[in-house]
């Protein structure tokens, strides 16, 4: 693939990811969401770390100079909230999976 291609890809993955990555974050950081969020038993205060994790990174993959630093963080948010599923009993996974890749790949991809 010539790599003008690959990058237009790349970007597309990057303003996708980014921009689906910040509805969802908002979404779950709504107060109509603390109801489902407080059947899993969890603390509330994890839901507001991973919310505005998720938003912080966003809104830096959003950024072009910050694209990097912002899938890194993704990485590592998506990472932990894995772990915390896993833990949990809650393994589907799958779309958190996918996520992570996506962000890896544009950490990956725009670092260069």
């Amino acid at each position: 693939m010539p790599e003008n291609r690959m990058k237009c890809a790349l970007t597309g993955l990057q303003w996708t990811l980014g921009l689906v990555i910040l509805i969802e974050a908002v979404l779950f950081l709504m107060p109509s969401a603390r109801h489902d969020f407080a059947r899993t038993h969890m603390p509330d205060f994890l839901r507001q770390v991973l919310g505005w994790g998720e938003i912080l990174g966003a809104v830096l993959l959003l950024i072009p100079r910050t694209a990097a630093r912002g899938g890194w963080v993704l990485v590592g948010i998506f990472v932990l909230v894995i772990v915390v599923h896993l833990l949990h009993g809650m393994f589907n996974v799958g779309s958190l999976a996918v996520y992570t890749a996506a962000a890896f790949a544009v950490a990956i991809g725009k670092g260069a």
